[in-house]
């Protein structure tokens, strides 16, 4: 066995609904604007041009039911709720008609983002990675077998904010559906277990602060819920 400098760091993973088991996360990747209402509100066209990508850092994800603290460096944390492709099996240049194979299954996510870093960061042409891929900026729901939940090609997917819907949509908006985001992907690179895929989120995005709750949920797959903590000293 190789012999570390330090003992390394825990496996990140996801719980699995139904089952005391988790899904360990190898890699974290996410769909920019895959809502044309999205798109609209943030200012860009929703016309279906190819998919593009960013990714977080696998310990990145925080489990439902945590709270959060108010991250560093940022006066505008927004929420994005989303559904989550949860990858089992493999795959490089993956072909749409045999996408949906390698799914293991599905849950609701939330995409933290420090706003104004993420649009510092496209005015100056730089990198997203300070607004977006931060620590606990990846929360998740229970992941949902695909033998529960089939593939979902349309429901509900909403978010509240202390009660109030700030967010509500559905899978049918998805300007690429997930079997064509799990083929996209792959051509870039191979896809491996333990992969998760955030494929963006609706209309509504907005700001929350310290002791606000975050409720959401996408009918069929299941729900998730978070507190905003207060900031970190």
């Amino acid at each position: 066995m190789a012999e570390f400098v330090f003992p390394p760091a825990a496996q990140p993973s996801v719980a699995v609904a139904g089952t005391e088991a988790r899904f360990p996360v190898r890699r974290i990747f996410c769909v920019g604007r895959n809502y044309a209402a999205h798109a609209r509100e943030m200012g860009k066209d929703p016309d279906r041009e190819p998919p593009f990508f960013f990714t977080k850092p696998a310990d990145s994800i925080v489990d439902d039911g945590v709270t959060i603290p108010y991250p560093t460096l940022t006066r505008d944390l927004h929420h994005e709720i989303e559904l989550v492709v949860a990858i089992g099996k493999g795959g490089r240049n993956i072909a749409l008609g045999s996408a949906l194979d390698h799914v293991f299954g599905y849950a609701v996510g939330i995409d933290l983002t420090r706003r104004d870093l993420q649009s510092e960061a496209k005015e100056m042409g730089r990198p997203w990675d300070w607004g977006k891929a931060f620590d606990q900026s990846a929360p998740c729901g229970a992941i949902a077998p695909v033998d529960a939940t089939g593939h979902p090609e349309s429901g509900r997917i909403w978010l509240k904010v202390n009660g109030e819907t700030r967010q509500e949509g559905d899978l049918a908006e998805l300007i690429w559906p997930v079997a064509d985001v799990i083929s996209i992907c792959s051509r870039a690179m191979a896809l491996q277990p333990g992969d998760l895929i955030y494929t963006g989120t609706p209309a509504g995005v907005g700001a929350v602060q310290p002791g606000d709750r975050l409720d959401g949920g996408i009918d069929g797959i299941g729900t998730i819920s978070i507190t905003i903590g207060e900031a970190i000293a």
